[in-house]
């Protein structure tokens, strides 16, 4: 990004966007000064963009402990002698300066302030970004407001992460943004946490900033309405929630290890005699080599965009599990993947694929499929949402975060056809219940799913 155009004072706003979390994290320059805001699991992005301009990071802003992703606010804060600031309402267990309404940090000439926006969780700050004129030039919303949409609600109600009903958040975010963000000059520049394909929203737009005035004209969520209309329209259609969240709610509270000490301690294998009967594999290669040959019960998760959540929607944070890829390179990635949403820890071992695979899948006769799809039991694997529209009648829907838990409902009488939206999906979807039904012969649609229509819905 370009320097942020200031009266008198250059100020450089860098955004570090994540595609596979759909992850925006920033840094704030001003002369030779760095302030992190919401950094990823990996420091090394901002240590190179301070080293970049000759400058030093004073301080790492946590706008609320996230779900999705681990940060390294603690592993930067050691590094670099940096202050972590964050709302007093997390009540952090690391080592930080309470940043709430009235409390600023000077960055050079220029002043970051916090706003309480509370919503997304209870705990949610928003920074604005005042020039040295005392304008305001632009808000960092964390998880409050994104372009085209609002922070979820519903991410802490389970007990251990502080049992907040989903309504009473939704009603706070719409006094947030009706009192505090909405309320900031229209040029303000908007600067999110998350972009398109996020779970901590639903219908969060393509683009990767704004400003308050385009999100009055276009964004729904800010659109004149009651607060019991927000609330409604807010909890309608939510995306599932991955199981993996809640844990990273408290680790992000602890602090989390230093990225590459985490790496190097996941225990690396050089043969599959070395796994221990009855832990779960997960193998990251393509559908196609998985299905030539797997080992015995393995999950084929294929290493792709949405590794991450798909990993932490399927396996759940006190499962351990073996990571397998078809080169070190492939581990490596995955591996570091697997670290982004602070699982490194549940991998008994990483190998390389090994030569003896025991386990075929059965290839799909596409024209059987679409001459007599009434020969198969059909499991839809999508989301809710999707699946409003189906493609085949009669399919049973189970989305792939429910699937290991229910596979037992897919009845065996005739052969089963797994399908999602896409493709990624189905590959793993197939190869839980080719372990899950012993005997059953199950077939995945795959990418082929594109060439059906869906059904016409009366």
């Amino acid at each position: 990004m370009s320097p942020l155009p200031s009266s008198t004072t250059s100020v450089q706003i860098q955004q570090f966007y994540d595609k596979g979390l759909a992850h925006a994290s920033y840094a704030v320059r001003c002369g030779r000064q760095v302030v992190i805001i919401d950094p990823a699991r990996d420091p090394q992005p901002y240590y190179d963009f301070a080293d970049e301009h000759e400058a030093k990071i004073i301080g790492v802003i946590e706008t609320h402990p996230h779900a999705d992703f681990v940060s390294s606010h603690l592993e930067i804060a050691q590094e670099t002698g940096a202050t972590i600031y964050v709302s007093k309402l997390v009540k952090a267990s690391y080592p930080h300066q309470p940043f709430d309404e009235g409390d600023r940090i000077s960055l050079g000439a220029v002043e970051l302030h916090a706003l309480n926006t509370p919503g997304h969780s209870p705990d949610s700050i928003s920074i604005v970004l005042m020039d040295e004129l005392g304008q305001t030039r632009a808000v960092f919303t964390g998880d409050t407001l994104f372009v085209g949409d609002v922070g979820r609600p519903d991410l802490r109600e389970g007990d251990n992460v502080g049992g907040h009903s989903r309504e009473g958040l939704a009603a706070q975010l719409y006094q947030s943004t009706r009192q505090k963000l909405m309320t900031l000059p229209a040029t303000t520049r908007v600067y999110p946490a998350h972009g398109p394909g996020s779970l901590c929203g639903k219908t969060t737009s393509p683009d990767l900033d704004s400003t308050i005035g385009k999100e009055l004209k276009t964004n729904y969520a800010l659109q004149p309405m009651s607060e019991e209309d927000f609330v409604k329209v807010l909890l309608e259609d939510q995306p599932f929630v991955p199981k993996y969240f809640g844990h990273d709610v408290l680790l992000n509270k602890q602090g989390a290890q230093p990225f590459e000490d985490s790496i190097r301690a996941v225990p690396r294998l050089y043969s599959e005699n070395e796994l221990e009967p009855g832990v779960l594999v997960i193998d990251t290669r393509s559908a196609a080599q998985f299905r030539a040959g797997h080992l015995p019960g393995a999950i084929n998760l294929m290493d792709g965009g949405k590794f991450e959540t798909w990993l932490g929607s399927i396996v759940g944070p006190n499962e351990p599990f073996y990571l397998l890829a078809d080169s070190q390179i492939g581990l490596d990635t995955v591996i570091r993947k697997t670290a982004k949403i602070g699982y490194e820890g549940n991998v008994r071992g990483a190998l390389l694929t090994p030569q003896q695979l025991p386990v075929t899948s059965p290839e799909t006769n596409i024209e059987h499929v679409r001459e007599r799809p009434e020969d198969f039991t059909i499991v839809d694997i999508r989301n809710r949402t999707e699946a409003k529209q189906p493609i085949f009648e009669n399919a049973l829907l189970i989305p792939l975060p429910e699937l290991r838990e229910r596979a037992i409902e897919v009845p065996t009488d005739k052969p089963v056809l797994v399908h999602c939206a896409g493709g990624y999906r189905s590959a793993a979807g197939a190869s839980i219940l080719q372990s899950a039904l012993p005997g059953a012969e199950v077939f995945d649609l795959g990418e082929a799913i594109s060439t059906f229509q869906p059904q016409v819905v009366h």
